[in-house]
């Protein structure tokens, strides 16, 4: 709580509330800062890789590494752990490993994923995703923010050339493990009354556009019968989704952004996009509930004398995490639970590549993604602390 306090006023939204820390944003970029100064205060050896990922070496680095860490970018408007906490535990955990005498006798490091939340350009885990070769490089250097910047000018211009993005197989060959360390992003850990937990699973999730489109006109002279209004169709689309993912016992359908085109008071729009987050612990019911509300889009936007057009951004089936691993953290643990998560985590997108595990942090309110995101110091210890036991058995120290 310490190493958090120093970061708290990075990045606050005075609009939102909470924090607004997108990537490479000035609030980003300070905490990377922090985080390089934080580690190399601590003796560690501090290097960025070609997709813009942080690592910080406790000794040289080396194959048969252990690795963790987590993200410091934002939702807008969100709290002040997700994220950060993963980060600033391992820095402790390193820590508490130097205060017990425990040197790691096989490399250790900790790594900051940038863009895991996908908040300026689209695509969530995006660091992880492109060091494991989960999106292609071509795809990620034309990605756009709001304002129209393509991720290859913002990542060169912040020192990250984007002709080096891409998988990183001897990176990749030379981690042994990760463990990522996270809060509870909802209300699991409060009912079972535990400060720790460890992770089993990440429900399978996705992000699609679904654009309508109508004709724009004057607000005050168009008659109401006249208009082709692509603004009264999303509407409907998004409580039809709210309906088809409520008849899916489990499933999470979410619509938490919508932009009209022109996007004036007294303007009927020509367009409107409407971003949705489909969430199950099935992937065929997850695909089924975005066919479903495809099909009733596409029949809403025609009684509204409109088209509706639907195209993914970003899919990650359900992971299930090694078990083995989890096993081992278990045995170093203790009998603390294994639970499922509904959100994405970069250690979801690495475990097709090599063994990840999760720990979990509770979060007494179980809200997540706004300023309501709450952490009691002395959970935040006892996460440290266990991650510091898993680091130390992981590593021989």
């Amino acid at each position: 709580m310490t190493l958090l306090g120093t970061i708290a006023d990075v990045g606050r939204d005075a609009k939102r509330g909470g924090y607004s820390r997108p990537v490479h944003s000035a609030a980003e970029n300070e905490l990377r800062e922090w985080f390089v100064a934080a580690a190399e205060q601590r003796g560690l050896l501090v290097e960025k890789d070609r997709n813009g990922i942080l690592w910080a070496w406790w000794g040289q680095p080396g194959p048969d590494a252990v690795v963790t860490g987590s993200h410091l970018d934002s939702v807008p408007g969100g709290g002040a752990f997700d994220g950060p906490l993963g980060v600033a535990s391992a820095l402790a955990a390193i820590d508490i490993m130097g205060d017990r005498g425990q040197a790691p006798a096989r490399p250790l490091a900790v790594a900051v994923f940038p863009e895991e939340e996908g908040s300026r350009f689209g695509v969530a885990c995006l660091g992880s995703r492109l060091l494991a070769g989960a999106i292609s490089p071509d795809k990620a250097r034309t990605l756009t923010d709001a304002d129209g910047n393509t991720l290859a000018d913002v990542y060169r211009a912040n020192g990250t050339d984007p002709e080096h993005l891409g998988e990183d197989p001897g990176r990749l060959a030379a981690i042994r493990q990760f463990v990522e360390l996270h809060i509870e992003q909802g209300r699991g850990q409060v009912d079972l009354d535990a400060p720790v937990a460890v992770g089993g699973s990440v429900l399978g999730h996705g992000r699609w556009r679904l654009s309508f489109h109508g004709q724009g006109n004057h607000a005050g002279t168009t008659l109401m019968a006249d208009r082709a209004d692509p603004m009264v169709a999303a509407a409907s689309a998004v409580v039809t989704l709210r309906k088809i993912a409520a008849a899916h016992p489990g499933a999470r359908g979410t619509v938490g952004r919508l932009v009209p085109v022109p996007g004036g008071t007294n303007v009927i729009a020509s367009q409107v996009d409407v971003w949705l987050d489909v969430r199950h612990r099935q992937d065929s019911v997850t695909a089924a509930i975005v066919e479903e509300l495809h099909d009733a889009a596409t029949a809403i936007a025609a009684a509204e004398g409109c088209t509706a057009t639907l195209a993914e951004e970003s899919l990650s089936p359900t992971v299930q995490f090694d078990a083995g691993l989890a096993a081992e953290l278990k045995s170093v643990l203790g009998d603390i639970p294994v639970m499922e998560t509904g959100a994405g985590h970069d250690a979801g997108v690495l475990a097709a590549r090599i063994p990840t595990a999760m720990l979990f942090v509770r979060n007494p309110t179980g809200v997540s993604h706004a300023p309501e995101e709450v952490l009691e110091g002395a959970d935040a210890d006892a996460g440290a602390a266990a991650l510091a036991d898993v680091l130390a058995h992981l590593t021989g120290a």
